[in-house]
């Protein structure tokens, strides 16, 4: 009996000890459930640039499900994918919803989650204004998605000083008509005389207006060119298209991502996905842990890298400072290979 006195106390500590151990391992057996949605398709590198900065800030405590709408390569699809990604939302049950791009917001969260569901909904990606989608919502906010075009621009005249008008091209489509917005709202503070849009429906369109701006303008803005179609149906990868019109162009060419740059623009300014998605993880995460929505405002991207083509740079025979060669990385052009679609470098 004496000994079972003494021991009671030790009992009861390491009772406590072996709730205590279960409850952690139930709370690290179920970590948040996260449901991400992306616009495009999973090899395209906008997603996968998203995917790893969501991955660096939720990986260790999240349970994460990729749905691709694949939207990109086939926007007729979309409703259809829409409907299969809120099948897996009802499925899943997550504790929180990311949306990567505009067609994920206008396929995917106005229809079927903002103001629809308590899930915090967190977007990233957006290029339009939030208010075409009636954001911030009930349960969504996010990260807009904003190209460095001033901040492109300047780096280009510090390349080549002769550069005082430009001209934007970019596919019609929503982002593209979406960033054409967004340059209008703010074309004013550029260093440089906007001359015009272009926005092509077609390869051979968009041939006719480089010729067109060769004429007028010092250099062309390139925005968002992919799978844009031929006459004969064949949608074109970005980077082959933006090769081929930017050599009809014959001037000086910029861009604002980095794999439009591997099409032979001279330089970049360029946005990071993964600043996208780890934003977008760091406030859904804020949600999913008690902060109402409401109260986590919206926000935009805030940095970019300086990027030079080293082939454009040789092509149009610029010699960067050493100031600028020190504040800048260096990529290559890559090309297509015409029979099978595979790129390879130019180096």
């Amino acid at each position: 009996m004496m000994k079972w006195f003494f021991l009671r106390p030790c009992f009861f500590l390491f009772s406590i000890i072996i709730c205590s151990i279960g409850i952690q391992q139930h709370c690290a057996a179920a970590p948040f459930k996260v449901l991400v949605v992306m616009s495009y398709e999973k090899d395209y590198a906008w997603c996968q640039q998203i995917k790893k900065g969501i991955e660096s800030e939720l990986g260790d405590t999240a349970d994460i499900r990729y749905f691709y709408m694949d939207t990109k390569k086939d926007s007729e699809q979309g409703a259809q994918k829409a409907a299969e990604a809120y099948k897996l939302y009802e499925e899943f049950k997550p504790d929180g919803v990311i949306a990567a791009d505009d067609n994920a917001q206008s396929m995917f969260v106005v229809p079927y989650l903002k103001d629809k569901v308590t899930t915090p909904v967190i977007f990233c990606g957006v290029n339009a204004e939030p208010e075409k989608y009636g954001y911030p919502a009930s349960n969504v906010s996010g990260i807009l998605e904003r190209d460095q075009i001033r901040e492109s621009i300047v780096f280009l005249q510090e390349l080549i000083p002769s550069v005082k008008k430009i001209s934007f091209m970019m596919k019609d489509s929503s982002t593209g008509n979406a960033v054409k917005e967004y340059v209008e709202k703010e074309m004013n503070t550029y260093p440089a005389a906007v001359e015009k849009f272009y926005v092509p429906k077609t390869f051979e369109q968009a041939v006719t207006m480089a010729e067109e701006a060769k004429g007028t303008s010092d250099a062309l803005f390139f925005e968002t060119m992919e799978q844009l179609p031929t006459q004969d149906g064949t949608l074109l990868p970005e980077r082959q298209a933006i090769a081929r019109i930017a050599t009809v162009y014959g001037k000086p060419t910029i861009t604002g991502y980095e794999e439009r740059l591997k099409g032979g623009a001279v330089c970049a300014v360029v946005k990071a996905g993964e600043e996208q998605g780890a934003t977008a993880a760091q406030m859904l995460r804020k949600a999913m842990e008690g902060t109402p929505v409401s109260e986590i405002p919206i926000t935009q991207n805030h940095y970019g890298r300086r990027i030079i083509n080293i082939e454009a740079m040789d092509k149009f025979k610029i010699k960067p400072s050493p100031q600028t060669v020190r504040s800048a990385g260096f990529i290559h052009t890559e090309e297509w290979h015409s029979d099978s679609g595979e790129r390879e470098g130019m180096v």
